[in-house]
């Protein structure tokens, strides 16, 4: 048994090809939850889905973002609405006494969906309605995850990292904005002066992601700061990383990073953006797979290969690093 920490893109691609070295069934996918954002009354969980649609054969693998060939009408339909009447553009955070009402899982990332600010599909909207409905109903996070993971047809486990919210808040000189907001309705501005992980101290995790804490644990190429991060600030989850073996897969190839806004946030949050700034943010670390061009020398166990992921049989090669790295670890 193996558990894969999940965020961003990183890891899902690692993830692609590596069936012939990780039997999906007995693999378990941790996922990011704090890049969670309720838009138009609904949770969007971007994290989980990736992996969600990617198992379940239909993410578009262009954007690795939503359901391949989904069509779109009710999200051009609400900005049609918005332009003709005026409403304005952007996204729309709702007022403050707004945002502590209702679902409690929906805490501080209640977004309008006036002009929805995220592309949201017609097939990848039922989810969230669906989803969001389990919840009305009484379902935790972890429960309706499996009640969606069932209906995809998942050979591997897929958890959300909490059942209780977690929010991932940009602070930047123009005022707090969520994740979501800064990096896809603002395209990552302005600047970061710091990031919250509002939340997290009274959040917890559950049994099932403890259990799949107890397996040894693969860090995928993902954000250390945005999609890692928020799983380090719940109480226990970092102290439980420290009692298993771990294995990071480092995103940067020496202060060069692949893609996304991971530089600028670990640079944000003084921390170097690079594989070693990555390294530092992993003490419980117990062996990294590196690209064969890094330069970085940690003072751990490190294997090498090239970490570029463009498709299957790169994520499968990848996988294989990875696994000798367990080895290594091990």
């Amino acid at each position: 048994m193996v558990t894969f920490l999940s965020g961003g893109t990183g890891t899902p691609k690692l993830l692609a090809g590596a069936d012939a070295v990780f039997d999906p069934a007995e693999t378990t996918v941790v996922g990011n939850t704090g890049d969670d954002v309720v838009l138009g009354g609904h949770l969007v969980c971007p994290d989980v889905d990736t992996v969600l649609f990617h198992d379940g054969g239909v993410l578009d693998r262009e954007t690795w973002w939503g359901i391949d060939d989904d069509t779109a009408e009710t999200h051009e339909e609400l900005r049609r609405l918005a332009d003709e009447a005026d409403l304005g553009s952007g996204p729309r955070f709702l007022p403050p006494e707004r945002q502590t009402e209702g679902r409690e899982i929906g805490r501080w990332r209640r977004f309008s969906g006036v002009a929805e600010f995220m592309h949201i599909g017609d097939r990848d909207r039922a989810v969230h309605v669906t989803r969001t409905s389990l919840l009305d109903e009484g379902q935790s996070l972890t429960e309706a995850t499996r009640v969606l993971a069932d209906a995809f047809g998942l050979e591997r486990s897929l958890l959300p990292m909490s059942d209780e919210p977690v929010a991932t808040l940009i602070h930047t000189p123009d005022g707090l904005q969520h994740f979501q907001e800064w990096w896809v309705g603002r395209g990552g501005e302005p600047t970061v002066e710091d990031v919250e992980f509002r939340g997290a101290d009274d959040a917890a995790t559950t049994d099932a992601v403890d259990a799949a804490l107890d397996d040894p644990v693969v860090i995928g190429p993902s954000n250390p700061v945005t999609s890692i991060g928020p799983m380090l600030a719940v109480p226990g989850f970092e102290a439980a990383l420290r009692e298993t073996t771990v294995v990071a897969v480092s995103p940067f190839v020496g202060d060069e990073v692949f893609s996304g806004p991971a530089a600028d946030l670990m640079a944000a949050l003084g921390r170097e953006p690079s594989t070693a700034g990555v390294a530092d943010s992993y003490p419980f670390a117990d062996a990294f797979v590196l690209d064969e061009a890094d330069p970085t020398e940690l003072d751990r166990p490190v294997v090498r290969t090239d970490t570029a992921i463009d498709g299957d049989d790169d994520s499968e090669r990848v996988a294989r690093a990875v696994a000798e790295a367990l080895e290594v670890a091990g």
